[in-house]
């Protein structure tokens, strides 16, 4: 069984910045692609991020369009955890943020479509006022 526990969650004032932590077991970060994805109210589930630990220097990373160039993938392997910076926060960021673990790993880059994810963390939520 896979255990993933994310935390960083919180309010923040649109613009500002969070970062949101996975931990798992060592297998899991090093050989699973490791996503998020957000649910915000009264929206579907929606792919945000998502990355494969190549090696210590290099962390594959994959962005959708909207988070491009605000949120950042980062990991720490001494940790086995995985991070998503947020910057320039938006009112529309507001969601219920999972972490997620996809044993396909990396294949031609890292799965976008939730299906591809086995294991799932208990969600962590972010809120953004205006």
């Amino acid at each position: 069984q896979v255990h993933l526990v994310e935390s960083g969650g919180g309010m923040v004032q649109a613009g500002g910045s969070l970062t949101l932590s996975c931990v798992t077991a060592r297998r899991t970060f090093t050989t699973y692609a490791m996503g998020w994805f957000r649910q915000g109210p009264g929206k579907e589930q929606e792919f945000v991020a998502a990355s494969y630990w190549i090696t210590r220097r290099a962390l594959y990373k994959d962005y959708a369009d909207s988070v491009k160039g605000r949120f950042t993938v980062s990991g720490d392997d001494a940790k086995n955890t995985v991070y998503l910076q947020m910057n320039n926060i938006k009112p529309e960021d507001t969601a219920v943020y999972f972490c997620a673990a996809s044993s396909r790993g990396f294949r031609d880059g890292v799965p976008r479509p939730a299906s591809e994810y086995d294991y799932w963390g208990q969600g962590t939520q972010v809120t953004v006022s205006s």
